[in-house]
């Protein structure tokens, strides 16, 4: 059993750990294929706009302007340059559609919330896009829990280093909980911090990490509900 006893900040991801996010991007991938049906089949679609999605990542960073800037290149060059401008507005059209979606808590997130933020310091420490990720914790209304809020160009051992360092956090008094092995927890293990896996039905194929290439020697936490952490804080 892992001791939390030493625990005095808590790190929290936010796309599919406090809210659902990569389900619309499935959708809109979905949406992206159908529209583009007559160039190419689904299969090589989704496969080319993933690649583009790679490519970009070091332009664009994370989030759904990146997504949608992938999505119009993708667009151009499959079709060899064929698409039509109405096509390309239904594309800004559907990522327009992503950044105004509703924010939707998952199951238990506020009630989590409220049970820790009398005891211990809560932060947010996610990727993405400043500014949609601005507007998500601002609908979400959970801002008044978390005393920190941190939007990274990436989720590296570097990263969380030296955010930790700034915020004057030792990293033995510090556990992190999100859905990815590959950005909440791995990188957290690797300096030496805690983590908590929380696992999302649908995860991006760029955060996918099999359990079976963790070291023996990585201890962390898998359970399947937020609610789960009130028992062990």
């Amino acid at each position: 059993m892992i001791d939390y006893s030493a625990i005095r900040t808590i790190g929290f991801d936010a796309d599919d750990t406090l809210w659902v996010n990569e389900t619309y991007f499935r959708e809109t991938e979905d949406k992206f294929a159908a529209l583009l049906q007559e160039f190419e089949t689904k299969n090589k679609i989704d496969n080319e706009l993933f690649a583009k999605e790679m490519e970009n990542l070091a332009l664009y960073g994370y989030g759904v302007k990146g997504f949608m800037l992938s999505m119009l290149e993708t667009a151009i060059e499959l079709s060899s340059g064929q698409v039509n401008s109405q096509t390309l507005s239904k594309i800004i059209g559907m990522g327009k559609d992503m950044i105004e979606k509703p924010v939707e808590l998952l199951d238990g997130v506020e009630e989590v919330l409220q049970y820790l933020a009398p005891n211990y310091r809560l932060i947010v420490m996610t990727k993405g896009d400043l500014l949609d990720q601005e507007r998500k914790l601002q609908k979400s209304g959970l801002s008044k829990y978390f005393q920190h809020v941190e939007v990274l160009s990436d989720k590296k051992e570097k990263n969380y280093s030296d955010l930790l360092t700034h915020l004057q956090i030792e990293v033995d008094e510090f556990v992190m909980i999100g859905n990815s092995l590959k950005s909440d927890v791995l990188p957290l293990l690797n300096i030496g911090a805690k983590a908590i896996h929380i696992p999302f039905h649908t995860t991006w194929a760029h955060e996918e990490v099999s359990e079976k290439e963790i070291d023996k020697d990585h201890h962390y936490l898998k359970i399947e509900r937020l609610t789960q952490l009130k028992a062990l804080f």
